[in-house]
């Protein structure tokens, strides 16, 4: 019986070999979606046959998930910041109503 505090020990298999890696069994899922995305992109790069070796491979993949990681971090600080800008407006619109309408206090 293993021990809920001890890592799962998970086989993920990345362009025909197989790797074992540890981690917190509530992750184990989340680690076969990451190896399973990360196997079809690198499956999509050696495919393509302009990257020749596992390890190039590897690297050309990983930048391009950082590139994409990036990316999606560049839209969400753009998109939150804009919302910011919103609630900001919103709540200054609102003291200014009340600021001239006093009686509507709560």
């Amino acid at each position: 019986m293993s021990n809920a505090a001890e890592p799962a020990r998970v086989s993920v298999r990345i362009l025909e070999k197989e790797y074992f890696v540890a981690c917190p069994h509530d992750e184990r899922a989340a680690l076969l979606d990451a190896a399973e995305y990360l196997n079809a992109r690198m499956r999509e790069i050696r495919d393509s046959g302009k990257v020749v070796g596992l390890d190039r491979v590897a690297v050309m993949a990983a930048l391009n998930l950082a590139n994409e990681l990036l990316r999606i971090r560049d839209e969400e600080s753009k998109v939150t910041s804009s919302a910011v800008t919103r609630v900001r407006a919103a709540r200054e619109r609102a003291e200014a109503v009340l600021a001239r309408h006093p009686q509507l206090e709560l």
